[in-house]
């Protein structure tokens, strides 16, 4: 990604709330039943967030031969705890069913190894993939999923200069920095777990370019945020995407969320810094 390690911290809460707004209405999309602060065991402090996911119109036609339509209502539940992410993802219809997604971000371009950490026989079966935000993908979880029509050839950011991104962009551009993403399916079902699994692995490859993508071409909006800034972004998109799809919501206040923040003034580091007084608003396609 053409950003620092700091501003993608930024650009993927806004790309997530955009795409959760865009992707929600009164029939489908997400819902938020719990996004706060946690001291956890493993991930230290960190925001857990609880979500439903309902996909229904996503279901890939092979699958809703058998299976009812709810069949894609998905649980999420996520460990954030920066540059260090987990998300797990279950399905009550089929209750054998899990997707596990566990991310390392780094200031590099994407040539670290094995930052996971995995054994020699997780190494062995596990398969890499390079995903380019500056490529596009017509396949049919691309379609689903949807893509923005960007050239990242020819787009520059007004507000921080950055593209086009040419062939190569890795290698040169400053900043830059790597989302590493460990991805574990299982559906031990048999006649159709394999192609479930691999319709999984497909469809989380899409929405991981098309996401990222979408960080990058949404940068003239998000840039110059502060974390208190998206923190509160985000209480009001998790309102607003309850009211949409009809669900009571269930999160802490904007209160809760400062008290784990640094302050406003001060970055990650303790570093003083001055702040800009620009408002910021969540641009949403209509």
């Amino acid at each position: 990604m053409p950003m620092s390690l700091e501003e993608y911290q930024i650009a993927q809460m806004y790309m997530v709330m955009k795409m959760q707004q865009q992707n929600t209405s009164s029939s489908e999309g997400v819902e938020v039943l719990e996004n706060r602060p946690l001291e956890d065991d493993v991930f230290g402090q960190c925001q857990y967030t609880s979500k439903v996911y309902r996909l229904q119109s996503k279901a890939p036609t092979w699958l809703t031969t058998f299976a009812p339509a709810d069949a894609l209502i998905m649980q999420e539940e996520a460990w954030n705890a920066y540059p260090r992410c987990k998300t797990v993802i279950k399905c009550p219809y089929f209750t054998k069913f899990s997707l596990t997604v566990e991310t390392i971000h780094r200031a590099d371009n994407g040539q670290s190894e094995n930052v996971h950490g995995l054994t020699k026989e997780q190494l062995a079966a596990r398969q890499i993939e390079f995903i380019d935000i500056a490529s596009a993908e017509s396949d049919y979880w691309s379609y689903v999923i949807g893509s923005n029509s960007v050239d990242f050839c020819k787009f520059k950011s007004s507000r921080t200069g950055r593209g086009p991104l040419m062939d190569g962009w890795q290698d040169t551009c400053k900043p830059v920095m790597t989302a590493y993403k460990l991805v574990t399916v299982d559906a031990p079902y048999w006649g159709f777990g394999y192609r479930l699994e691999q319709a999984i692995l497909a469809g989380e490859r899409a929405l991981f370019l098309e996401s990222h993508r979408n960080c990058f071409a949404w940068i003239d909006e998000w840039f110059g945020m502060s974390m208190q800034q998206i923190r509160e972004l985000e209480l009001q998109s998790d309102f607003s995407l309850n009211k949409k799809i009809g669900k009571p919501t269930v999160m802490t206040t904007s209160e809760d969320f400062d008290q784990k923040l640094p302050l406003e003034n001060e970055d990650a580091q303790g570093k003083r810094f001055q702040p800009k007084p620009e408002k910021h608003e969540l641009v949403v396609d209509t």
